[in-house]
């Protein structure tokens, strides 16, 4: 897994889906127990780990593992 998301804390605002270079990020069908859909990525396989996402998500919900680092994580 590359990209881990929080939905307990996603509000769906978005912002990671209009940053993310790949468009693999969409909101979930089902919501979490605040009433959101949460963002979630549809392909694992075609993130890139370049942590656009995190960066833009005003919430901190984000959490991008860099396979190419040692248990590195940016959020």
């Amino acid at each position: 897994m590359k990209v881990l998301f929080n939905e307990g804390w996603c509000k769906g605002c978005g912002l990671c889906i209009a940053f993310c270079p790949q468009e693999i990020i969409h909101l979930a069908e089902h919501l979490n127990r605040k009433g959101y859909r949460p963002a979630q990525v549809v392909d694992q396989d075609k993130c890139t780990s370049c942590a656009a996402c995190a960066r833009m998500c005003p919430d901190t919900v984000i959490t991008v593992y860099r396979p190419d680092r040692k248990q590195t994580a940016v959020s």
